[in-house]
């Protein structure tokens, strides 16, 4: 189970770290900014995460996370125009770390005997808010507090990962298809245009 955690995290962080370096060129920042911003997309929802359940101190802390985002940010600053050019490049590394990112928290979290819907909550913690402080430091409204289907997803897919856990479906069968279940809904979402229902009536929203 162990190395399968390592193996998900690492692309996790891959992903994010990517993901980072593609919304940091955008907003034209220098060579520290985008190392900055693609560090807390990585690390900041496990961090959080891990102070949460009083782990001291924090995973990346005790591993090679640091170097492989410092690699992962200098191979992306060499190849931003090629990602630039890419559609939605954006979204498929995002979506892809929201996955990785959920089924990580919930691993972790079950390791400790939580209660399931605390597992779920954890997961989604940890794929959601490294992407927060991300788009909060980039000047932009996170994708999560929109009308966007993106915590929903990580909900969905972290709720599986901890039924099939219970049924006794291996960790890697486990994560293969919870993870597959976040980047469905997430890919369903943004090509259908499915969003969550709106609190706000028509009017107020023409008042905006």
């Amino acid at each position: 189970m162990e190395s399968i955690a390592d193996i998900i995290d690492i692309l996790g962080t891959i992903a994010f770290a990517i993901s980072g370096v593609i919304t940091a060129t955008k907003k034209r920042m220098d060579l520290f900014g985008i190392l900055i911003i693609a560090t807390v997309t990585s690390v900041g929802g496990g961090t959080l995460r891990d102070l949460l359940i009083g782990k001291s101190p924090v995973t990346w802390l005790l591993n090679s996370t640091v170097y492989i985002i410092v690699i992962t940010t200098i191979v992306g600053i060499i190849f931003r125009r090629q990602l630039r050019y890419v559609r939605k490049s954006l979204f498929l590394f995002d979506t892809i770390g929201i996955a990785l990112y959920t089924i990580t928290g919930v691993e972790i979290a079950l390791l400790v005997n939580l209660d399931p819907v605390i597992c779920v909550a954890l997961g989604t913690i940890t794929a959601c808010f490294g992407g927060v402080i991300r788009d909060i430091l980039c000047n932009e409204i996170p994708v999560i507090f929109r009308k966007e289907i993106y915590a929903s997803a990580c909900i969905a897919g972290g709720s599986l990962y901890v039924i099939l856990h219970s049924y006794g479906v291996s960790s890697g069968i486990n994560a293969v298809i919870s993870g597959f279940v976040v980047v469905l809904i997430r890919t369903l979402a943004v090509v259908y245009e499915l969003q969550l229902p709106s609190i706000y009536s028509k009017a107020e929203r023409e008042q905006d």
